[in-house]
């Protein structure tokens, strides 16, 4: 959702490329404070190296208020939903199945 740009500013905000204009989501994919995520977790090329990543930054952050499994699968929902229509197919492909290995290494999967 991009921002009123009448509202105040409370600093540098990522940027649309097309419109110039401000963007809250980037922001807070990059300095999120629930979770320190490593560095470009989200263009890794497998799923459970993804969801490893965030597994084992949700587990480690003494800052989240929800249980790790939940921050962990917050944060790459919020980037599925926020970058997800500017992401190439094949890409939201490998975020979609880090879900399910999210699922699986916190040992979440369904019965069935």
């Amino acid at each position: 959702m991009k921002r009123n740009s009448k509202a105040p500013s409370s600093g540098p905000r990522s940027k649309d490329a097309r419109s110039g204009e401000a963007y809250w989501s980037g922001e807070v994919t990059r300095k999120s404070n629930a979770l320190d995520l490593d560095a470009g977790v989200f263009a890794l090329d497998e799923p459970e190296k993804i969801a490893a990543s965030l597994k084992k930054s949700a587990e480690a952050s003494a800052r989240r208020k929800s249980p790790p499994f939940r921050s962990a699968m917050s944060m790459l929902t919020f980037y599925l939903n926020r970058a997800g229509r500017n992401l190439p197919q094949e890409r939201k492909e490998i975020l979609e199945r880090a879900k399910t290995e999210l699922r699986k290494q916190f040992g979440r999967l369904p019965e069935g």
